[in-house]
């Protein structure tokens, strides 16, 4: 991310956080000040726990937010942009299901995300006055309306 802001030229700030009342504190002082600023949610598996509390803030705050998941868009979120979990989750039961069978673990190769998702939640844009190009919702995976 710090590559893409410094080729785009644009300010990257990232707040880090440690716990939810610190989130609270993010979204009441540095953010609130901050109109418009985008957000990018990343998929750490503390912002996933979060996930209710950010989506929150970030309506609140009339932020919008980029997040990793699906269940974010879902929840409210403007949209989110990353791997399928189902499908991870496919993905790994057919490597344990290999293991089980006898597999080494040391034989399995590494393997990335196989498929990535574009979800655009469209109630939230029209709440945070967004108005998303077609051709960008042509390029969605799921709209949410």
């Amino acid at each position: 991310m710090h590559e893409a802001a410094r080729v785009l030229g644009v300010e990257l700030r990232v707040l880090n956080v440690a716990n939810a009342s610190e989130i609270d504190t993010a979204f009441a002082t540095t953010l609130a000040k901050e109109h418009s600023v985008p957000l990018v949610i990343s998929g750490d598996t503390f912002f996933t726990n979060q996930r209710d509390q950010l989506v929150v803030l970030a309506a609140r705050h009339a932020l919008p937010a980029i997040y990793a998941y699906r269940e974010f868009a879902a929840a409210g979120g403007l949209m989110s942009y990353g791997p399928d979990l189902a499908d991870a989750y496919r993905q790994m039961s057919i490597y344990a299901g290999r293991i089980l069978k006898g597999a080494k673990l040391s034989d399995l190769p590494v393997q990335q995300a196989v498929k990535v998702e574009l979800v655009i939640n469209l109630k939230t844009a029209k709440a945070l006055g967004l108005s998303v190009p077609l051709s960008f919702i042509g390029r969605a995976d799921e709209v949410i309306e």
